[in-house]
C-alpha cells in the first residue's frame, strides 16, 4: 500500500492533480468529503449546537456549513479557538473514516492511495502517507480559481491563514508539481512521478 499525500495553498488545484492519478490508477481520498459526512453524525451535530447554537443549522436541520465557516475563519480574535474547537471534534473522526476506507480498500487489492485533505501538514496525517506531493500554483492563478468556485479574496485570505505558510508547506514536501502552465503540463509532470516514484514502489 502506497499512499500520496497531497498539499498546496487554497484553490492550487489539488483536486485535479488527485483525479490525474486517479486516471493512472490511484484510489483518491477525499478527506473534505468525508468531513462532510462527519458532519451529517447526529451526535457531532449536536456537539456543534451545543457549542454554537440553533443558528448554524440549515432549515432541514443538517449542518450549514457556510454558516460554520463565518465562525472559524471569521476575523474576530476568537475565531482561532473556534476553529481549534472544530477540529478537535471534526479531525479525530474524519481521520478514522479515511485509515478505515484504506484500509478496507487494500484488503480488496489497491495498492495507490491519493489523500487529498486541506489540513493534511496541520492535522498530522502526513505521518500515515509515503511521501508528500505539493501542488504549488501562483497567486494569480489561485486567486482565479477561488474566483470559479464563488469565493472573493477575503474568503481567500481567511482560509489561508488557517493553514500553514506556503513556504513551510514546500520545505515539508518530497516533491512539488508546478502547476503554473496549462493542464498537459501538469499531467506529464504527474505521469513522471508516477512513473519513477510510483510504480518501482509496487514491483517491490
Amino acid at each position: 500500500m502506497f499512499t500520496i499525500g497531497l498539499v498546496g495553498g487554497v484553490a492550487s488545484g489539488k483536486s485535479t492533480v488527485a483525479a490525474m492519478f486517479a486516471e493512472l490508477g490511484a484510489v483518491v481520498i477525499s478527506a473534505d468529503r468525508m468531513a462532510h459526512d462527519v458532519l451529517a453524525q447526529p451526535d457531532v451535530v449536536d456537539q456543534l449546537v451545543a457549542r454554537w447554537g440553533d443558528s448554524i443549522l440549515a432549515a432541514d436541520g443538517s449542518v450549514n456549513r457556510s454558516a460554520i465557516a463565518r465562525l472559524v475563519f471569521g476575523d474576530a480574535p476568537e475565531a482561532e479557538e473556534e476553529r481549534h474547537y472544530l477540529e478537535s471534534v471534526v479531525h479525530p473522526l474524519t481521520r478514522l473514516a479515511v485509515e478505515g476506507k484504506r484500509e478496507r480498500l487494500a484488503a480488496q487489492g489497491q495498492e495507490v492511495f491519493v489523500i487529498d485533505a486541506p489540513l493534511l501538514l496541520e492535522a498530522g496525517w502526513d505521518a500515515t502517507c509515503n511521501t508528500i506531493l505539493m501542488v504549488d500554483t501562483p497567486d494569480e492563478h489561485r486567486a482565479a480559481n477561488a474566483v470559479r468556485r464563488g469565493w472573493t479574496t477575503e474568503e481567500i485570505d481567511r482560509r489561508e491563514e488557517a493553514q500553514l505558510p506556503l513556504e513551510i508547506k514546500r520545505h515539508r514536501s518530497d516533491v512539488v508539481i508546478d502547476n503554473s502552465g496549462d493542464l498537459n503540463e501538469t499531467r506529464e509532470q504527474v505521469r513522471i512521478f508516477w512513473r519513477e516514484v510510483v510504480v518501482p514502489q509496487l514491483g517491490d
